[in-house]
């Protein structure tokens, strides 16, 4: 089944870009394509052409897909995207892709799910919005921006990023005659059944960064638990909710990012500073910590996160059940420090997020659902032909190295840059370097 290409705008980014933003509509679930549909937006990009070429639009280069990471969180614009030039370079045309329900691909918030009914309703609609339909949507795409071109050239290649990386993985189990190639960073998922695996060696992860940190800043032991002991003394409200002891641990996922120690610290800094001179947080400290947040305008983040792990198993709370286990990750005063968590989703927060409030018994729902479809065809990825080509962090707070290599094993003929110099969002902060490497593998010129 093809795209409905609903509507197509073309505009320059001055000097650099052609930029297409798209419409697509598709179905909500492919095997009833006659129950809705979802308007999907992407934005397609390509070098500017000279003004005296009136078939640029037209040219037919071949498509890379970026796969954004999340769940739930939509595309920067083109220009934003540091990689995005090196691509161009390689002669490929580029398509950003909103994944269904985020961004501007009818964005899913707590009003508009209300608008399927209730609880019940709302959670069956949300079950597919998981990697499985996101693929579908983009071979529903494929088929519709190469539907002109000839037969051998309407394969078209893949970029995922984080969850985008377990994406193509899904990708590449249910749909490898779409791919010419696929691009990975940091998203080798974990061929797992739930997340408790997941959570479990990820836990060990985030310990290791909270004690990078502690070594980085030891003077901000000692400010962390005043901190925490003000938020448990006193009710705080910011913008999206309360901000309990609990909230402020969150700001450990940041700790997997380049330069998240310091970010982290900076707020610890500026905490404690209000604290010193005013007795309490101010504004711009609160919106600070609230902005490092972001769950309450990305619901799918929240609500699905565990969901990805599932294949016929329900999550039930994973990442809370190994925190209640845990000690160090309490927000305890008393212990030798307070860490920070990583990036879990815990049941409280449908608590202390006014938006993620808005829709817990749904939460309830999807965490207690074991009617998860696979996502992975194990037997497939044996036996692939698609090219793959992955950077791979051994200091990944996200993705674990361990069970991202334990994939790597699984899918036949992947090639690897593997580094301990960069972390999760590498693509991001050191994109040049990632995308030479990923195109040294496709091009085959290490020795």
């Amino acid at each position: 089944m093809a795209a409905k290409l609903v509507d197509r705008r073309f505009h320059n980014v001055p000097g650099k870009l052609r930029v297409a933003e798209l419409l697509f509509d598709v179905p909500v679930n492919y095997t009833k394509p006659n129950d809705g549909t979802l308007r999907l937006f992407a934005r397609s990009v390509r070098r500017l052409a000279a003004p005296f070429d009136p078939a640029a639009d037209e040219k037919q280069l071949p498509w890379l897909v970026y796969l954004q990471g999340g769940p739930g969180f939509g595309c920067r614009p083109p220009q934003d995207n540091g990689w995005v030039g090196t691509a161009l370079d390689k002669g490929y045309q580029v398509l950003f892709l909103d994944q269904r329900g985020t961004g501007l691909s009818s964005t899913i918030t707590a009003s508009t799910l209300a608008l399927q009914g209730n609880a019940i309703k709302q959670a069956e609609y949300l079950k597919h919005f998981r990697a499985d339909n996101i693929v579908r949507d983009c071979e529903a795409i494929r088929r519709c921006l190469t539907t002109d071109y000839p037969q051998e050239k309407r394969k078209w290649s893949i970029i995922g990023q984080s969850f985008g990386g377990f994406c193509a993985i899904t990708y590449l189990s249910m749909f490898p005659q779409g791919l010419a190639e696929a691009f990975i960073c940091g998203g080798l998922a974990p061929l797992v059944n739930g997340p408790d695996e997941v959570y479990a060696r990820t836990y060990e992860k985030v310990e290791e960064r909270n004690n990078a940190y502690y070594t980085k800043f030891p003077e901000d032991v000692e400010r962390v638990k005043r901190i925490v002991q003000y938020l448990l003394d006193h009710n705080v409200t910011i913008p999206s909710g309360t901000l309990t002891a609990e909230r402020f641990q969150q700001l450990g996922i940041m700790f997997g990012m380049h330069g998240g120690l310091d970010i982290v610290h900076d707020i610890v800094l500026r905490a404690v500073n209000d604290l010193d001179i005013f007795g309490t947080l101010t504004y711009p400290t609160l919106t600070t910590i609230d902005s490092n947040g972001g769950y309450d305008s990305n619901v799918i983040y929240a609500i699905l996160h565990e969901a990805i792990y599932c294949q016929g198993q329900a999550s039930n709370w994973s990442a809370d059940q190994t925190r209640a286990a845990n000690q160090k990750f309490h927000a305890n005063v008393d212990l030798p420090q307070i860490w920070f968590t990583g990036e879990m989703i815990f049941r409280d927060m449908f608590d202390t997020y006014d938006e993620l409030n808005q829709i817990k018994e749904a939460a309830e729902i999807i965490a207690t659902a074991n009617d998860w479809p696979a996502l992975y065809d194990e037997e497939q990825l044996a036996n692939n032909q698609v090219p793959v080509y992955a950077a791979t962090y051994m200091e990944d707070m996200y993705v674990h190295f361990g069970l991202a290599m334990d994939t790597a094993a699984k899918i036949k003929g992947i090639k690897q840059f593997v580094t301990n110099v960069m972390y999760h969002n590498a693509l991001r902060s050191k994109s040049d370097e990632v995308m030479q490497q990923l195109f040294a593998l496709r091009e085959d010129s290490i020795d």
